[in-house]
């Protein structure tokens, strides 16, 4: 068979590589990729995901357009794609011990966000009433979010929404007071799960809510359903009818995601949630990404990735350990899972200041409301996750050095606030020229470039110009 020629006419770009054919992209990719090796990422909702996940996202399985389900496409040429999909609803029950019997899923929702607004499309109506943790006691924002003066969610403008809360004292879940007021607001849906939420859930509890209302209980396990396919956290699958997940925080796959749903108690549960996500909310699924997810529910189903969990929740409690040996205020004094949420109201700081210092630094944080906050935008905290780290094989003796780095910012950043005043433009401009944060980005930058990251040579990853 003779060679083939590779076109040299209009097609030509279609064969260059990303460094060739768009050296401003490629450009900034090394940049991110120099920023997550040379830095500390602490974001809670973020991991690092595995070469072969890249490889899966990145692959020719993004050509292929396939509206449907396997055996049911609105397009020819999907015998291969419907093999994946399927391959991928498997693991993804394997990777939870659900019975095939009794649950169902479906993997081609693009988001977690998209995932519950479909869920909510298929299973109310609209103004159906939903009550969900509130977002500044650490819910999310798609669980019916909303403020006096504005719907900020989709699932607050379309449903009636009635946000439970954590205890003002301790940041734990107040289940009495939501029981009471789920008696008074009547819900069609009880919702559980959070963005900032270091505890575990009573799913039982719950349940018993949820039936004293004849409602349907969804779990939003996104955050930590990594953590929930290992078992070191309860199980939603026990008690709940829908559960939704992202695909890429403690799961550590692609950005997607997921929905489960309980057919053995309603034989219509399926086609419902099947039609919400297409073609109520959505077109034609992301393939490559399905590739991506179906890789790493594989990887969740091994052994290995229950140490990784387990790692991961140790890491959390010996950081939060360490922060509370410095002095700091955690809400509910610690953590049960990847996350820590740190009260800086008794040092008169905001999250908003502690994110801008720790970028300079090379650490990755987000500001982030605590129990009692007003404000999204200055919040009286920040927030903190060990899953990345922890993907970077760190254990607790490193998140003790990291602690005391969050530790040495922190007093930096107080030291500025001293000189220069409360203004963040103040504040900003001092931060950029202290050679104390120059100095900590140096140690930081020599502590993170000792350990590997996922998915790349990183004894190749070059230090980019002007860095």
């Amino acid at each position: 068979m003779s060679s083939i020629k590779v076109p040299t006419d209009y097609n030509a770009v279609l064969y260059k590589t990303l460094a060739e054919a768009d050296p401003e992209v490629q450009q900034i990719i090394e940049d991110e990729t120099w920023r997550q090796f040379s830095g500390l990422e602490l974001i809670a909702s973020e991991n690092l995901t595995s070469a072969a996940v890249m490889e899966a996202n990145g692959s020719i399985l993004t050509n292929k357009y396939s509206e449907g389900l396997p055996g049911a496409r609105y397009y020819g040429g999907n015998e291969h794609i419907d093999r994946l999909e399927i391959l991928c609803q498997q693991r993804a029950l394997k990777a939870f011990d659900l019975d095939p019997k009794i649950w169902g899923v479906n993997v081609q929702p693009y988001s977690g966000s998209t995932a519950n607004f479909a869920t909510f499309t298929a299973l109310l109506q609209p103004q159906d009433r939903i009550m969900g943790l509130g977002l500044p006691s650490g819910g999310h924002l798609t669980h019916g979010y909303y403020t006096a003066k504005k719907k900020i969610s989709a699932s607050s403008i379309y449903f009636q929404s009635f946000p439970y809360q954590v205890d003002t004292k301790t940041g734990l879940i107040d289940y009495e007071t939501l029981h009471k007021n789920a008696d008074l607001f009547k819900p069609r849906m009880l919702i559980t799960g959070g963005s900032a939420y270091p505890r575990d859930w009573d799913y039982k509890r719950l349940a018993e809510t949820a039936k004293s209302q004849q409602a349907l209980l969804m779990s939003d396990i996104a955050h930590i359903s990594g953590l929930v396919a290992a078992k070191v956290q309860n199980n939603p699958f026990e008690y709940c009818d829908i559960v939704t997940t992202t695909t890429h925080k403690t799961l550590r796959g692609p950005r997607a995601g997921l929905i489960f749903f309980r057919k053995d108690k309603d034989p219509e549960v399926e086609g419902k949630i099947n039609a919400a996500v297409f073609p109520a909310c959505q077109g034609g699924p992301h393939n490559n990404t399905i590739a991506g997810i179906a890789v790493a529910l594989k990887q969740v189903a091994d052994p290995a990735f229950k140490a990784y969990a387990t790692q991961v929740i140790r890491n959390s409690q010996a950081m939060g350990a360490r922060l509370m040996e410095h002095g700091y205020k955690l809400q509910t004094d610690g953590s049960e899972n990847h996350l820590l949420l740190v009260d800086l109201r008794p040092l008169g700081l905001t999250g908003s200041k502690i994110e801008e210092l720790a970028d300079l630094c090379g650490v990755t944080v987000n500001k982030n409301a605590v129990v009692g906050d007003t404000s999204a935008l200055t919040p009286g905290g920040y927030r903190l996750g060990t899953s990345a780290l922890t993907s970077r094989s760190m254990m607790e003796k490193e998140m003790v050095i990291v602690a005391d780095f969050l530790h040495r910012m922190t007093q930096i950043a107080l030291q500025i606030q001293k000189e220069v005043g409360k203004k963040l433009v103040d504040f900003k401009k001092a931060a950029n020229a202290s050679e104390d944060v120059k100095t900590l980005k140096k140690e930081v930058e020599a502590f993170a470039t000792s350990f590997a990251l996922p998915g790349i040579d990183s004894n190749n990853i070059k230090r980019p110009a002007g860095h």
